[in-house]
């Protein structure tokens, strides 16, 4: 599927909630393990496209890891995983049924906007993270 893909992130760019995460990630990936990529960035679209995918189709996370493309709680448990050290340990929820977890995951993602904002654009990184980012919009 997307074989030359891993330890890719693809976020909401515009959402408060979305950006956030990215940046609590950026500041615990001290070996700059994790990339980058905004769902409406055109680098995002021609990987979904790739898959058989459409930018529309999530409305949050999605994680690219050894090409494969995971979503919702798998995605955010998969980052905790291999985001190591303590953060590792929310992993142990991939226990819990999916159906369960994403029904929690959707519920978060539903409100995001309203409980924690909507930007005007996506963020553009600093020019030392450019190079964690696929591409800018």
């Amino acid at each position: 599927m997307l074989k030359n893909a891993s330890n890719l992130i693809l976020f909401d760019g515009v959402c408060n909630l979305c950006n956030g995460f990215v940046q609590f990630i950026i500041k615990r990936d001290s070996k700059g393990v994790f990339k980058f990529s905004a769902l409406q960035s055109t680098a995002s679209k021609a990987l979904l496209s790739k898959a058989g995918k459409s930018t529309e189709e999530f409305d949050s996370v999605v994680y690219i890891k050894g090409g494969e493309l995971l979503e919702k709680s798998t995605a955010a448990l998969y980052i905790a995983k291999d985001l190591g050290g303590f953060w590792s340990l929310f992993y142990v929820f991939v226990v819990i049924p999916r159906p369960i977890r994403d029904w929690v995951y959707n519920r978060v993602a539903r409100s995001r906007y309203s409980v924690f904002g909507k930007r005007q654009e996506c963020m553009i990184p600093t020019p030392e993270l450019e190079s964690r980012f696929l591409d800018k919009l």
